[in-house]
């Protein structure tokens, strides 16, 4: 198919819609059973959501269409949080929830004389490709892949075939490529296309995921005083279309910063991040612009739990975030962090290796539970007393008591840089 770019400061709901049909209409052919690739609720502002719907309403009447968010490792969604993300007219029986332990299949192989080049020689396993099951069974004559792209801590720029191998992949995928990002180091890749990581699932896209009836559709999320638009739509299925997305996310989504930060806030919706295995995007996008012995603040209203799930809470909490030399010699004793390389690698990038001060407010997870992680411990009724959100923009606040601080209202969309760090 044709590929089709929209780029805008704020894209119109009719023009979306204009762009759907066109894609569906350059297909050619009649479509029997299309499934469907969102995001989750934890990419609430991609505008995945009401792509989604459009899609569904475009199909619904002449064939089946099914859902199924790309939650990787993450909760399945609840019914509520479905009506948030999709609205109320999508039937709850059209979402499917991918199981990444259980419902994958193996598709090929990605050689670890590959993973040894690219990596610089750090890391030499192969890396199984699977995907779930219904990607290549056949059952579906059309599959739409839909996310945002922005800049990510584990590959470099979000989306695209990431949104297969992990979104809706198996183990050894999440797991391995995970791990090589955290050993590669997120300073390097950060914000960049063609990382190590971005070469693995390039190179599983091309061996062994050619032959399916996939498109990709990718947002670009820019903000305007703090309202979130959408300046750029590409539907398409080739690399080519997804480098476009990445140029203009590039120049929408990263905040270079004169001088590095001695104190920044940040805040995380309850609605979209539970976790802080979701909710350390706060460490992780703004790392590269904090001071040395700076401060960073995480206002965490809906934050309950380590994890996003029970095995993997239980591992943070035995191991912490502890610095990425301490997470990387664990990992080399303990085999229930080698069985669990994901995990790892969280474990490195939430921590800032003792380089800055992470201050969790919440008042769900205790004082003891964050002290425990590593991290240190602020009541969420102080941490909103001092620093009333409702007042603050996003940047540079001057509080009344004189005090300077650099607030970020949403970390999950972009990336806060000091750019002689970049």
């Amino acid at each position: 198919m044709n590929n089709i770019i929209l780029k805008s400061d704020n894209i119109s709901d009719l023009q979306i819609k204009n762009a759907l049909i066109q894609s569906l209409s350059n297909l050619n052919k009649k479509l029997k059973k299309v499934l469907l690739l969102p995001p989750d609720i934890t990419r609430f502002h991609s505008q995945g959501g009401k792509i989604t719907s459009m899609y569904y309403d475009l199909l619904k009447d002449t064939c089946q269409v099914d859902i199924m968010p790309a939650i990787g490792t993450h909760m399945p969604m609840t019914h509520e949080e479905i009506e948030i993300m999709f609205g109320k007219d999508i039937p709850k029986e059209r979402f499917i929830v991918h199981d990444w332990k259980n419902d994958i299949v193996k598709i090929g192989q990605v050689p670890g004389t590959y993973i040894r080049e690219i990596s610089e020689g750090l890391l030499d396993f192969s890396i199984d490709v699977e995907v779930n099951r219904r990607l290549v069974n056949s059952e579906y004559d059309f599959i739409i892949s839909i996310g945002q792209v922005v800049p990510h801590e584990v590959v470099g720029m979000a989306n695209y075939n990431k949104n297969i191998f992990v979104g809706c992949g198996g183990k050894s995928m999440i797991d391995s490529s995970h791990f090589l990002g955290a050993v590669y180091g997120l300073e390097r890749l950060m914000g960049k296309d063609h990382s190590p990581v971005r070469k693995v699932y390039d190179y599983a896209e091309n061996n062994f995921l050619k032959g399916i009836p996939l498109v990709y559709v990718f947002t670009v999320i820019s903000q305007n005083q703090g309202n979130n638009q959408l300046s750029g739509l590409f539907i398409g299925r080739d690399r080519k279309i997804f480098e476009e997305a990445v140029k203009l996310s590039q120049e929408k989504n990263i905040t270079f910063v004169e001088k590095p930060l001695k104190k920044v806030i940040v805040y995380l919706e309850p609605e979209e991040f539970k976790s802080t295995w979701v909710g350390n995007k706060a460490i992780y996008r703004t790392r590269m612009a904090i001071a040395d012995n700076g401060h960073l603040i995480i206002i965490a209203p809906g934050v309950r739990q380590f994890g996003e799930d029970e095995d993997r809470d239980v591992l943070i909490r035995k191991y912490g975030y502890v610095g990425r030399d301490k997470i990387l010699s664990y990992t080399k004793e303990s085999e229930d962090l080698q069985n669990n390389l994901s995990t790892a690698a969280h474990l490195i990038h939430g921590s800032s290796d003792g380089r800055f001060k992470i201050t969790y407010a919440t008042d769900i997870l205790t004082k003891q539970d964050i002290e425990s992680v590593g991290f240190e411990y602020m009541p969420l009724e102080d941490a909103l007393g001092a620093y009333d959100i409702n007042k603050l923009r996003d940047g540079f606040n001057s509080l009344e008591n004189g005090e300077e601080i650099f607030y970020i209202s949403n970390p999950a969309l972009g990336l806060w840089a000091d750019k002689s760090k970049f």
